[in-house]
């Protein structure tokens, strides 16, 4: 187990490399931060002064090494748009990103786990068509067109809810949070089911896959045979042996909430990271872009490594299968 949990590190820090090394070659060519950064009436002498003080004109590999030196550090540079620490301002828009992805991914798995148990379960019922067919919606419509007709719906038509904004938040040391108001956990709710809707769909889809196929198999009808009860047979045998395949995609589905949120952040003008990467690639401020996605990769790896993990737990067959190959 130990072998493997370092074997798994190990890869996590050569994707990690490659990313961040595929990330700063690309932000070569998305424009000159100077162009932004000085007037009109800058002078060539202005351009180079700048550029020796960004260490724009040292050579890539050594930027990128500064960059990765740095980054380990927790120093990701100066904002060229803001002239503050990066880290810090991450640090100010990360609680806002957190909160919508945990809302959303905890809607996504609890909806999404129950209702596929209840549609395999009652395949035949007018219910579960009814709920299949509703969730073509998240599955067909894009993102930002369910943004777009919720804000149009409860904030717009019926007044209920706000349209943008995070609404009144508190500060815990450091740590700002909307659940503690009442205008924070209204703001919350459209981004999160916007947000959310798509992986909900996902996997209740494929927890209702993955139970119809297990409930066709012998070792479910010897145990109706046995004359255990139906809650039993359900919970305790054929959802245990679903959880592998929706660990999965539930894993990728939850890094991808907080990978992807810059749409739902734009539309809402949600104050998160997402929305300041959007900034960011408008002034092309490089060190904001790279520390973002430096950051979206270590959340992606490390919920691979976890997903990983968890495989262990659940399916005894992989622990004896990786004791044999030891």
């Amino acid at each position: 187990m130990l072998i493997f949990i370092l074997r798994r590190m190990a890869q996590s820090l050569l994707v990690l490399l490659v990313v961040g090394l595929v990330a700063f070659a690309m932000f070569r060519f998305v424009g000159d931060p100077i162009d932004n950064m000085l007037g009109q009436e800058r002078t060539m002498e202005d351009i180079e002064r700048l550029r020796d003080q960004l260490g724009l004109n040292e050579p890539f590999v050594v930027q990128y090494w500064n960059f990765l030196t740095n980054a380990v550090q927790g120093n990701f540079g100066i904002s060229y748009r803001q002239g503050r620490p990066v880290a810090e301002i991450i640090a100010e828009r990360l609680p806002a990103t957190l909160e919508l992805a945990a809302v959303s991914g905890a809607m996504a798995v609890i909806f999404g786990i129950g209702l596929g148990v209840f549609t395999a379960i009652r395949r035949n019922g007018f219910a579960a068509h009814a709920i299949m067919t509703i969730s073509l919606i998240g599955v067909s419509l894009p993102t930002f067109l369910i943004g777009i007709l919720l804000i149009y719906l409860f904030s717009v038509t019926l007044g209920w809810l706000p349209s943008f904004g995070r609404g009144e938040v508190v500060d815990l040391g450091g740590w700002t949070t909307g659940f503690l108001t009442s205008s924070g956990l209204k703001a919350l709710i459209l981004p999160s089911i916007t947000l959310g809707l798509y992986q909900l769909t996902l996997i209740m889809r494929l927890v209702r896959a993955e139970m119809l196929e297990v409930l066709r198999q012998d070792y479910i009808r010897f145990a109706r045979a046995r004359g255990l009860k139906d809650r039993a047979i359900n919970f305790r045998h054929a959802l245990k042996n679903t959880l592998v395949p929706v660990i999965t995609i539930t894993g990728l589905q939850i890094g991808s909430i907080i990978a992807f949120a810059i749409i739902t952040e734009t539309v809402f003008q949600w104050p998160g990271v997402g929305l300041l990467f959007i900034n960011a690639v408008q002034f092309v401020d490089i060190p904001v872009m790279a520390a973002y996605l430096m950051m979206i990769s270590v959340m992606f790896v490390t919920i691979n490594l976890i997903v990983d993990l968890l495989y262990f737990t659940i399916d005894p067959r992989l622990r004896a299968d990786r004791g044999g190959s030891n």
